[in-house]
């Protein structure tokens, strides 16, 4: 049976996927190990219907992917840690980045609908460039 899945049971499930490294990732995976987290076992469609928790998949199953190609081994334990290192500092870069443009986002969000503009004008395609014309 679905259950509407709190932000609390998201991160957590997110959490799961990110730290998932056995070489085959698959939705079943997932919702046994999201079972002790949300209480019940949530279905594949329930994870797949929210959208961080489909891109964080997305990401990690070519993540998998990637590393079953090229798994380079550094030379040593120091040279592995200043990787690690320098993939943390990466990583709360992008999440301080993310959380800008989400506030941006919300700015925008709120102004547009001070402004009147409704969803299907906001979405509209850019216009096409004419490069022909001089």
């Amino acid at each position: 049976m679905a259950k509407h899945l709190t932000t609390r049971d998201v991160e957590a499930i997110l959490n799961i996927i990110y730290a998932h490294d056995d070489k085959k990732l698959t939705w079943e995976a997932i919702c046994e190990e999201s079972e002790a987290v949300v209480g019940k076992k949530p279905t594949r469609q329930s994870l797949y219907s929210n959208e961080m928790i489909r891109e964080a998949y997305k990401t990690k199953k070519a993540s998998l992917r990637q590393r079953e190609l090229s798994k380079p081994k550094p030379s040593s334990l120091y040279a592995a840690a200043e990787r690690i290192s320098k993939l943390q500092s990466e990583v709360e870069m992008l999440k301080r980045k993310n959380d800008a443009l989400l506030e941006k986002f919300v700015v925008w969000q709120y102004n547009a609908y001070k402004h009147g503009l409704t969803e299907q004008q906001m979405n509209e395609p850019l216009p096409k460039i004419d490069r022909e014309i001089t």
